[in-house]
């Protein structure tokens, strides 16, 4: 009957673990907003690598995992896409504010026509940057895989963008791009090799 009794104690306190961790997450957000959608960023974007490592260790029995691309996607999403990110949606947010005539499909294009590309562009300049390459490499993959991720990126981010930058609070349209950007990373993960 003790066991029994014990595990009657314990699940309760399983189920808050993901009540206290959200906790933990939106104070952290309130205190530190830059930092921990920094961390976040990092974290889901190497996440995003790891799947994609996985996804071709499936197709190829004989690859191991490759640390150097975890740790690229995480310095690329602590320091680029998280911090960047949050200023864009502030800068949106303030540029063209809900009230305005048409704001949904405006901010939509802003992001589309101007946000989309310019991540990109950043995305391949930085892992090339990482990877130790040079500027010959650089205009190689742009040349041969910017217009194809674009494209790409217009077919899976569109309806997710019109989503996050006008449906979801402006504190989480970050995270909820992160969320989303997992598969998106392991899309473009695939097309460094």
């Amino acid at each position: 009957m003790a066991p029994a009794a014990s595990r009657l104690r314990v699940e309760p306190e399983l189920g808050s673990l993901p009540k206290r961790a959200l906790a933990q997450y939106l104070l952290f957000l309130k205190l530190y907003p830059v930092a921990t959608k920094a961390v976040s960023s990092g974290i889901l974007s190497a996440l995003g690598n790891f799947l994609a490592q996985m996804i071709k260790k499936q197709k190829k029995d004989s690859q191991s995992l490759e640390v150097s691309g975890l740790l690229r996607y995480l310095v690329y999403g602590l320091f680029v896409t998280g911090p960047l990110s949050h200023y864009l949606y502030l800068f949106m947010e303030y540029w063209v504010p809900p009230e305005v005539p048409w704001a949904s499909i405006k901010r939509l294009l802003l992001d589309r026509l101007f946000f989309a590309p310019t991540f990109l562009l950043l995305f391949f300049f930085f892992m090339n940057l990482l990877e130790g390459k040079n500027t010959s490499v650089f205009v190689a993959k742009m040349r041969s895989g910017f217009w194809p991720a674009l494209q790409m990126n217009w077919k899976m981010w569109t309806p997710l963008q019109f989503i996050n930058i006008n449906y979801v609070p402006l504190q989480f349209r970050v995270l909820f791009a992160n969320m989303a950007a997992l598969f998106w990373y392991a899309y473009l993960a695939s097309l460094g090799k």
